[in-house]
């Protein structure tokens, strides 16, 4: 079985390369031409979403700097220690909603420090599997498509990450502890 699935594995991605085009081939569809539309499509969309990545990017670049991140975790240390969750986690919660490689640069140093087999590691990890980069996400396919109003897709977004991170604390307070 496990042989079936390193099969599989391996050639997946490369069969669905030559597919594609094949299948694209046989209905007449131009590929070439329609790759190259798309790249051109691709570009235009980069170049639109630029600001606003770039205004992500300095907000979230002050937050980290001025302190505030250190001071609400500080705050919140001593709800964390009634409930034996490690402080040191806390910060992936305000950063995995804004920055993937933030929070993941965040994950390594925690996993370099206390292990990748610490309860610590495992819920980071786990944090990282379970939640989303909502504002990115937003900002940028929001961004592309030109969508101004989303306020209840931030909300409801949020609050997914939410759930998300207190489940992966919970989860891996009951399996691992």
């Amino acid at each position: 079985m496990y042989a079936l699935i390193s099969t599989i594995s391996t050639w997946a991605i490369p069969a669905i390369i030559v597919f594609i085009p094949l299948y694209a081939y046989f209905k007449r569809v131009p590929v070439y031409e329609s790759f190259v539309e798309g790249a051109k499509d691709g570009f235009q969309t980069s170049i639109n979403i630029i600001p606003t990545l770039v205004g992500m990017m300095v907000a979230i670049s002050v937050f980290r700097a001025s302190g505030a991140m250190d001071w609400i975790v500080s705050l919140m240390r001593p709800l964390l220690d009634l409930f034996g969750v490690p402080g040191e986690v806390m910060p992936l919660a305000f950063l995995r909603p804004i920055t993937g490689a933030g929070s993941l640069a965040f994950t390594t140093d925690l996993i370099k420090t206390f292990g990748p087999d610490s309860l610590i590691g495992r819920i980071a990890s786990t944090i990282q599997g379970s939640t989303d980069t909502t504002l990115y996400v937003l900002t940028v396919y929001f961004g592309a498509v030109g969508i101004r109003k989303g306020r209840y897709a931030l909300k409801v977004g949020l609050f997914s990450d939410m759930v998300g991170f207190v489940a992966a604390i919970v989860i891996c307070m009951i399996i691992f502890t």
